[in-house]
């Protein structure tokens, strides 16, 4: 009987990547990638599709490598959620237990969530909650350590942070897949995929930012106490530095971008300038995401500091301009839970953190999936996950 398996659909600007993945004999071993697939992306800007003909080719062209190589046929898969639009949005939600004093229960962290939802409805036009994690619960106005479930009041409240997206981009990227014949099981924000193999929980708990340089966008996911408590994405990328060498030394667009990525050879322009132009472009990148850790009120105040992902991170001063214009240490991931012989980098991080996932979801308890577990609480996606996150 062939072992169940995972796929994970990453459609970004430059690259559809898709990775099958099937479990190992522990929950907390490497799973074992039977298959990746990759195709360059078209008819996507800044991260979503703008021409579904165009999209589709590449994703079919993806589908069908991972399918060759892992010697599959994909029914469903789980697709990540990015591109500018990508936010996160804080709100309150308060419900009543009863009058004497009623215990905390499950459905009741489910109401006071839907609750805040609700209350951030008029923020929500034209917008899809993807994800809904509870920052702080209150317990009668007195702040709850840990999960209320199993206390006692008449009110439960909580804060909340929502990531949402455009609605229409979302439905038309799982349009997309669908169309290629692939069944989108459930759809992830793109940094909390990438968080889940990429980020430690030592590094979560004692506060990080997650850095993704893709082609044309720059996202970021904050972590505090074990918990996202912002996503950002500036619509900005590694192809910034690729036109501004371009335009710098009237050097074809491939050219340039070979320049970039440090493979040009018999030009006669020093190494020296072409450096000059890349790490220019690359202190505009660190400059946003400290100007929006300062936004936040995190400047300097994240110990485990600046993790960095992406096509972008193979730019050799990248860790060492972050940690000058964040001034928090810094590195460049590396994908946890992967055999040693893997030939699958950071820039992978998003499609195997959604096979990670659905690993996950199979994993939680019988009747609830992590796809409610997500949409109800992150205190119960991390019990769910204890079993095999670092």
């Amino acid at each position: 009987m062939q072992k169940k398996f995972y796929t994970g659909i990453d459609i970004g600007t430059y690259h559809v990547k898709v990775v099958i993945a099937t479990p190992a004999e522990k929950p907390d071993l490497p799973m074992h990638i039977l298959g990746t697939g990759t195709a360059v992306s078209k008819g996507l800007r800044h991260g979503y599709i703008v021409d579904t003909r165009e999209a589709l080719h590449g994703i079919r062209e993806a589908i069908a490598r991972a399918e060759s190589v892992a010697h599959v046929k994909l029914v469903s898969a789980r697709v990540a959620m990015g591109g500018v639009g990508l936010e996160d949005l804080r709100s309150t939600g308060e419900i009543s237990l009863t009058p004497s004093g009623g215990m905390v229960t499950n459905h009741d962290i489910e109401r006071v969530i839907a609750e805040s939802e609700k209350r951030a409805s008029t923020k929500l036009a034209n917008k899809s909650v993807l994800h809904s994690f509870p920052l702080e619960y209150r317990i009668d106005g007195a702040k709850v350590l840990g999960s209320p479930v199993g206390l006692q009041g008449a009110k439960l409240s909580a804060d909340t942070i929502l990531i949402t997206m455009l609605a229409k981009h979302r439905d038309d990227t799982i349009a997309a897949v669908e169309m290629a014949g692939v069944e989108v099981e459930a759809v992830m924000a793109s940094p909390i995929a990438a968080s889940l193999v990429t980020l430690t929980k030592a590094q979560r708990t004692a506060g990080v930012v997650l850095a993704n340089i893709g082609s044309e966008t720059l996202t970021i996911v904050v972590y505090d106490n074990d918990i996202p408590i912002s996503v950002k994405v500036f619509p900005i990328g590694g192809n910034v530095i690729t036109e501004s060498l371009a335009l710098s030394f009237q050097m074809p667009l491939p050219e340039a971008e070979q320049a970039k990525r440090g493979a040009i050879t018999g030009s006669d322009i020093s190494n020296k300038k072409l450096q000059t132009i890349i790490d220019s472009r690359m202190k505009d990148m660190f400059a946003l995401i400290n100007g929006h850790l300062k936004a936040i009120g995190k400047s300097r105040l994240l110990p485990a500091g600046i993790v960095i992902t992406g096509g972008g991170s193979g730019i050799a001063t990248s860790v060492d301009i972050a940690k000058s214009i964040l001034k928090l240490p810094s590195q460049v991931s590396q994908i946890g839970f992967l055999p040693r012989s893997s030939s699958v980098d950071a820039t992978w991080a998003v499609a195997y953190g959604l096979c990670r996932w659905g690993y996950g979801e199979d994993l939680a308890d019988e009747g609830q999936s992590l796809r409610d577990v997500l949409k109800g609480g992150w205190d119960s996606f991390k019990s769910t996950l204890g079993s095999f996150l670092p």
